[in-house]
């Protein structure tokens, strides 16, 4: 039987302070209704003293192992997918290993954004096809409130802080659970729309996110739905065969239109935006522990993750929990 990695436990992390749509109509131009109307966001999480992408990855990741059963040394492979680092080097996964007391494994970081935590999934799941683990964490975590124009009423109100993670473990069971399919792609033709104005190369600034969010709109729907459908079709499977979709919570217009261009009931999508809101990299893998602690997700269920993001990148995963 040839190795494939498992999900065997999940967690997430979110700050202390809960922001509402009331409270930030109380600093920027715009209100609940209007917010609502166009995103379905009401509330989000802003990280506060002493709560770093570093800290959330690593409350997250805790949780995540305690699920699996395993401790914190059994994990030979660490790899975070965030925008938002603590510092430039080093990486926050190497800081979220110091946090966990783990005194030797492997660390490093992704960034590919909102489909940070898609591009992480991929590439621990080949490592652990390899060979250079058994145990992995996989992390989405952001601080994304420390990037944002707070007079920016276009930006500032979608946008959420927090951490998501799971154990991968390795695995030559043939129960058919695990990762069955993956494909990620990037088209860095249209950065433009969506990105950071500034990088220690640069303006030697950390910027302000800035986006031309009708064009992600219509680019994310269509990115969205297709890279979908390769995941099923690689594993030879049709939209029926779902139980769940866990899409990446940016907003919940796109995440209906991309279930209707696929043909999935809304019962089967995992929406959290309303209360997370656009968490990127975390997005993913805090609604997937959601649905995961509240039961709805269930061993031997097919689920799809799905995300795209600055680059732009995009991607989707086939899972058997």
């Amino acid at each position: 039987m040839r190795r494939h990695s498992v999900i065997a436990g999940t967690g997430s992390a979110l700050p202390v302070r809960c922001v509402t749509n009331a409270e930030l109509a109380q600093r920027v131009d715009t209100s609940d209704e209007w917010i609502v109307e166009r995103t379905g966001i009401r509330q989000r999480h802003i990280a506060g003293q002493g709560e770093t992408t570093a800290t959330l990855a690593a409350d997250a990741a805790r949780a995540a192992i305690k699920a699996s059963g395993l401790a914190p040394t059994d994990i030979g492979l660490i790899v975070l997918a965030t925008a938002t680092p603590d510092n430039t080097f080093p990486a926050t996964a190497t800081k979220v290993q110091a946090l966990l007391g783990i005194p030797d494994c492997i660390a490093f970081d992704v960034a590919a954004v909102c489909s940070g935590f898609l591009y992480a999934l991929g590439v621990a799941d080949s490592m652990l096809r390899v060979g250079a683990a058994r145990h992995a964490l996989v992390i989405g975590a952001e601080t994304m409130s420390r990037i944002l124009d707070w007079e920016d009423r276009s930006t500032c109100v979608l946008f959420g802080d927090g951490a998501g993670a799971v154990v991968l473990s390795a695995s030559e069971a043939g129960d058919g659970r695990g990762i069955l399919a993956t494909q990620l792609h990037a088209d860095g033709r249209h950065g433009p729309m969506l990105y950071v104005d500034g990088g220690p190369s640069t303006t030697q600034t950390v910027g302000h996110l800035r986006m031309q969010g009708r064009e992600v709109f219509r680019h994310a729907v269509t990115n969205l739905s297709a890279v979908m459908g390769e995941v099923l079709a690689e594993a030879g499977l049709e939209p029926g065969d779902i139980d769940w979709v866990v899409p990446h919570q940016a907003n919940a217009r796109i995440i209906d239109a991309t279930a209707r261009k696929l043909g999935l009931p809304a019962e089967r999508i995992v929406l959290t935006v309303d209360r997370h809101a656009n968490t990127s990299a975390a997005s993913v893998p805090l609604a997937l522990d959601e649905a995961v602690r509240d039961g709805r997700i269930q061993r031997g269920q097919l689920v799809v993750l799905e995300a795209m993001g600055g680059g732009f990148t995009w991607g989707a995963s086939l899972v058997r929990m």
